[in-house]
């Protein structure tokens, strides 16, 4: 490729690369106190010693106490055991109805269709144009027979944040479980369950610059948590398996850096973020998806009509830039995206997304390159497209304003 090739990573909201802090803290732990924390020798005492600090520094950011915390394989299997355990404690009142969104993550999504087979009531909020919730849909939704509402914190692919504390209230109000996956939150936003009526919530590490495959779970002290992975004692009897003492101190210690840089963090990022909003709006006939100010301090997401996302995707890379059509773990699919679709955005413009996730290391002229970059790509597809031709000819109509 050419030398004036500018390289950035602009897919945090898929991972991270894990930072300094965390491999540090993971290195002793394989090298030197690497016993398994179940065992009653000394080397296994400290690993046992290491898990538990790790644990205590997870529920100060974000204000649990230690016992609420559980040690899971990531923020997937985290989703899945809470939205199991409120369907398992509500059918044993009689109540089997559940609401979530439209466009939470399929890890909520999946696991909600297996439940609607086995019998329960599921409702999907719409969540509109700008993609966000609104609390008194979700009071009106609440029936005499609700178990779980569950709703993201903020979205993985067009980064919009909810109204996380209202809808916690609520929730409280009306003795409902509330369970919230904040996949995208934790690290970036400030999280205190207490204060936003928090009873269970997902995390996932690599999402803040830890190691990948560990998570937690966090559950409300009362709540009795049904096990989806059987075998032995760890995690107070709550999830098999033994712990991932290296993973789960990088990521405590990676949550712990991120929280506490998380004003500075969202003060050097909300204007690069803007910046970049401003240089792709101008691109004719480009969307931005989402809420412009209510949104991730890191996230941008743009639809551009006449454009496939994959050709767009690979022709960035080619000028250096990595980013992603939507959620990493759906990149896969010729599928349009469903956070697209249920912010009302047509099929022809939902194949078109970008999403631009910005790490804490952005700079402006990182910034310029890539408003320069997907102009360019864009500009190049779109000469290219019959598609194109016919809107620009009047023989099909364009969906967005120039």
């Amino acid at each position: 490729m050419a030398d004036n090739i500018r390289y950035i990573y602009a897919d945090n909201a898929a991972t991270t690369k894990m930072s300094q802090t965390a491999l540090d803290a993971m290195l002793p732990c394989m090298t030197e106190f690497f016993g398994n924390p179940s065992s009653l020798y000394s080397i296994g005492q400290k690993a046992k010693e290491i898990l538990e600090e790790s644990r205590q520094i997870v529920a100060d950011q974000i204000n649990a106490s230690v016992k609420e915390i559980y040690f899971t394989s990531g923020g997937s299997e985290a989703d899945n055991q809470a939205i199991r355990t409120a369907a398992v404690l509500g059918a044993k009142k009689g109540k089997k109805h559940i609401i979530s969104t439209k466009f939470e993550h399929h890890a909520v999504l999946h696991t909600l269709n297996k439940l609607e087979k086995e019998g329960y009531e599921i409702i999907l909020l719409d969540v509109g144009s700008k993609g966000i919730v609104d609390p008194e849909d979700v009071r009106k939704a609440i029936k005499d027979d609700t178990a779980l509402v569950t709703i993201m914190y903020a979205n993985n692919e067009i980064g919009t944040v909810q109204p996380i504390k209202e809808i916690g209230a609520i929730c409280r109000e009306k003795g409902v479980l509330f369970h919230t996956d904040a996949v995208q939150a934790a690290g970036h936003l400030h999280i205190d369950v207490i204060d936003q009526n928090i009873d269970m919530l997902s995390i996932s590490g690599h999402k803040f610059h830890g190691p990948k495959g560990c998570g937690v779970l966090y559950a409300k002290k009362g709540i009795i948590l049904s096990n989806i992975i059987e075998g032995g004692a760890q995690e107070r009897g709550k999830r098999a398996g033994t712990e991932n003492v290296p993973a789960i101190r990088g990521m405590a210690a990676a949550l712990k850096e991120a929280v506490e840089n998380i004003d500075k963090t969202a003060a050097h990022l909300i204007p690069l973020r803007n910046k970049l909003i401003e240089g792709l709006n101008k691109i004719p006939y480009s969307e931005l998806n989402g809420d412009a100010e209510n949104r991730l301090p890191s996230n941008v997401n743009f639809c551009f009509e006449g454009i496939e996302g994959e050709s767009l995707l690979l022709l960035l890379d080619d000028k250096g830039v990595s980013a992603s059509s939507g959620s990493a773990c759906t990149s896969g699919s010729l599928d349009p995206s469903h956070v697209l679709l249920a912010i009302g955005r047509p099929h022809e413009v939902a194949h078109g997304s970008l999403r631009l996730s910005l790490g804490e290391d952005a700079t402006e002229e990182d910034v310029d390159y890539l408003i320069k970059s997907v102009t360019e790509v864009v500009t190049y597809l779109r000469n290219m497209s019959p598609f194109w031709r016919d809107l620009t000819e009047g023989k099909r109509p364009h969906i967005f304003a120039e």
